[in-house]
């Protein structure tokens, strides 16, 4: 069982998030997020035992917290279109916080790196339930809801590494905000989807 935080702690996670999420932190050695943190090598420490662990806590943080938000944000959306469009455009502004370096860092640490993947696959279950419900209340077209999670995902990963967003030429806000409209395009009935 691990003790609850004092409130330091708590702030210097926060200012860690901060400093990680800007700069990443594969080039940071303990003594230098000691000095920027303006705390003792002690004191990281107590949060965690090396500087893989304590990258390990931090990115762990930022997607749990990250998650914490977007549900947030959709919780009381009965609307599934909105429900979707609201998730993916929360997940690209959870995004827009990190930066290139601290994504390579996160894609580059094979620890966190699973942090993230399981981050990538609870959102496309997330998408799976969405789609699901849709498909129910006959919102949206009769779909295979797993493979479009499951795509949806794979673009989900695309964006959240860069390499969609390179390729394509634009922000992930535009990527997230593309495939929103993709998904909801391609799952609304109409025409000969509503006769079938």
């Amino acid at each position: 069982m691990t003790r609850a935080l004092t409130q330091r702690q708590a702030e210097l996670l926060t200012r860690l998030e901060a400093l990680f999420l800007t700069e990443g932190f594969g080039h940071l050695t303990l003594d230098d997020i000691a000095g920027r943190l303006h705390c003792s090598k002690s004191t990281l420490y107590a949060l965690a035992g090396s500087k893989e662990q304590l990258a390990v806590r931090v990115v762990g943080r930022y997607f749990k917290g990250a998650a914490e938000r977007i549900e947030k944000r959709i919780a009381g959306l009965n609307d599934v279109r909105k429900r979707i469009g609201s998730y993916l455009a929360g997940a690209a502004e959870e995004l827009n916080k990190a930066s290139a370096a601290f994504i390579a860092d996160v894609s580059d640490f094979p620890p966190t790196r699973a942090t993230y993947e399981r981050n990538a696959r609870a959102a496309a279950e997330r998408i799976k339930a969405f789609i699901q419900d849709g498909v129910e209340l006959h919102v949206f077209r009769e779909v295979h809801a797993t493979l479009f999670a499951e795509m949806a995902g794979l673009l989900i990963e695309s964006i959240q590494t860069g390499v969609l967003t390179k390729r394509a030429g634009v922000s992930d806000a535009e990527a997230f905000t593309a495939l929103g409209e993709l998904l909801l395009d391609g799952l609304q009935r109409t025409g000969a989807h509503q006769r079938e």
